[in-house]
């Protein structure tokens, strides 16, 4: 097995051997392509990201600047849309489905290097795929670390960072996460947005600027009248 079929098996690889190099440098070329694009050239930005990732939908649209290893490895449905400053390190596998907003300044990591000094100071490092279900808002400045999986109709809020799996909620209710270490929320009320903390309010008269502080939350669709 060599470098690159480690990498992609998630196992420890060395990233400069068995052509790693050459195929981050291909990647290099397409992503300045994009990310030096003229105003009048930005009806380029689809037809370069189709020859920059692994699999798209038909509908695909990202604000440059944009960053990514190895582009290949990342794979988005329909309807994918990305403002500013996106960064993908995909060294594993990273998958969105339809209808997938990112906000600016999101980080999305699935390298990893080892804890150990001596492991790390080896040079090998590792990468663990992360998924994106449909149905997603990432905010802004959100960070997605390695093995994360976002399920459909989540929403996480600006400025979290994204540790552990985040579960669908049931097709009656849609799901907020935010803040730092952001997990799955415990069951709560069906109206009833819980902060962790003795502040709680319905979901229909809670306030926007609330979702920055959110530990965890579930809520409604907002009332219609």
């Amino acid at each position: 097995m060599n470098q690159k079929e480690r990498m992609l098996a998630g196992l420890p690889y060395k990233a400069w051997l068995d052509g790693l190099t050459e195929e981050r440098e291909a990647c290099k070329a397409l992503v300045y392509e994009l990310n030096t694009l003229r105003p009048e050239e930005r009806s380029r930005i689809p037809e370069i990201v189709k020859r920059l990732f692994g699999k798209t939908g038909e509908t695909v649209y990202l604000e440059p600047p944009f960053h990514c290893d190895y582009g290949y490895n990342i794979e988005v449905w329909e309807n994918f849309g990305a403002n500013y400053n996106l960064t993908i390190l995909d060294v594993g596998k990273v998958t969105f489905g339809d209808n997938v907003l990112i906000a600016p300044n999101v980080s999305i990591y699935t390298a990893g290097h080892p804890v150990h000094p001596q492991s790390r100071n080896s040079g090998y490092e590792y990468g663990i795929p992360i998924a994106i279900g449909s149905n997603v808002w990432i905010g802004g400045s959100v960070v997605i670390l390695p093995g994360v999986t976002i399920g459909d109709n989540v929403v996480i809020g600006a400025g979290s960072v994204v540790t552990q799996r985040t579960s669908r909620p049931t097709s009656s209710r849609r799901a907020i996460r935010a803040g730092l270490s952001v997990r799955s929320p415990r069951k709560t009320g069906s109206t009833t947005i819980n902060t962790g903390s003795s502040m709680s309010q319905t979901a229909e008269h809670a306030r926007p600027v609330w979702i920055c502080n959110l530990k965890e939350a579930y809520c409604n669709e907002p009332s219609k009248t």
